[in-house]
């Protein structure tokens, strides 16, 4: 039995050059003027540790809770693994202009160079607009050498796999796959618990000063993966009241629910936390021991791994959530 229950946490906007205005309309919030990038949903990076927003627990920070109910809320085997450091990060990306392209440094690599884990991420694509595109992967192998040239040539761009994606496309980052998002896309991202990135290329933009932002050329060249996969991308079709498994790594699973009536979803089968982010829709989630919580479009709520089920009731119009966890 949870002695947390069901938690919501504060969104933390990050305001960034290439940000839009359209995450705070996708949370059926008001618009303002400042260009959003990232609402970091669940966050237990230092610095940036989300903060309840609501209950018996309303301000606490999510590291502080892990020191108190660590096993309650990951569950045994989590617990021991992380301590009171949250594994993963949840994010909505708004570009309004196209992300530097980059890679990131895997946990062997991460550890090495900065004492922390390395990044392996997911992008689910929510609303891509005009002509947004994302790149992925590489086109063709090429070598560190010739990488640099590309770079030095101003044109990296064109030996990478580019998309133009739709609702629904799923794009699968392991680190070491080198990657940018395009103007026009509103994202959820699942990742690991690290901000560790590098910039590979910018072209030649500069910032609000009139500086070129640094680029982490050395550095990337040794994290990158030089070949080519066939995994880049793929479209996930949800199919009404059945959770759908679209991504499962060693860092995290990935599931996709469409609800029309009530669905129960049993998180004691994983001894894992289960994050519930809702992308369309709305409705009520409720536990084994009564405690509920509302949920809607562009929300974000933490199950704890102690809770036994869940039921997903939505409104008549339905409910879409993607959930994460941990096997």
């Amino acid at each position: 039995m949870s002695e947390v229950g069901i938690l919501r946490f504060e969104p933390y906007f990050k305001q960034v050059l290439w940000g839009g205005h359209r995450i705070r309309p996708f949370k059926g919030m008001e618009a303002d003027e400042k260009p959003i990038g990232e609402s970091w949903e669940i966050s237990g990076l230092e610095g940036f540790e989300s903060v309840v927003s609501d209950g018996k627990f309303k301000g606490e920070r999510i590291d502080s809770l892990l020191e108190k109910y660590g096993a309650d809320i990951l569950g045994e085997r989590l617990s021991r693994s992380f301590g009171n450091k949250f594994p993963l990060l949840i994010k909505f990306i708004d570009a309004e202009k196209d992300f530097s392209i980059q890679v990131h440094p895997d946990d062997r690599l991460a550890k090495h160079r900065h004492g922390c884990w390395g990044k392996t991420e997911l992008w689910y694509t929510l609303d891509p607009v005009g002509d947004a595109c994302l790149y992925s992967g590489l086109l063709e192998s090429i070598t560190p050498e010739q990488l640099k040239q590309h770079i030095d040539n101003n044109t990296l761009a064109s030996v990478l796999a580019k998309f133009h994606p739709t609702r629904g496309d799923l794009f699968y980052l392991p680190a070491g796959r080198i990657h940018s998002i395009g103007a026009g896309n509103l994202i959820l991202e699942i990742q690991q618990s690290s901000d560790i990135t590098y910039r590979v290329y910018d072209y030649d933009r500069t910032d609000k000063n009139g500086k070129k932002r640094e680029l982490h050329t050395e550095l990337a060249v040794g994290a990158i993966d030089y070949r080519v996969h066939e995994d880049y991308m793929r479209h996930v079709r949800p199919k009404s009241d059945r959770e759908i498994v679209m991504k499962e790594c060693p860092f995290f699973t990935a599931t996709l629910l469409q609800a029309t009536r009530n669905h129960r979803i049993w998180i004691s089968r994983y001894d894992s936390f289960r994050i519930v982010i809702a992308i369309s829709g709305k409705g009520v989630i409720t536990d084994d021991i009564g405690n509920s919580a509302s949920i809607r479009q562009g929300q974000t709520l933490l199950i704890p791994a102690s809770t036994r089920w869940i039921d997903l009731i939505p409104e008549p119009s339905g409910l879409e959530v993607v959930t994460a966890y941990v096997q």
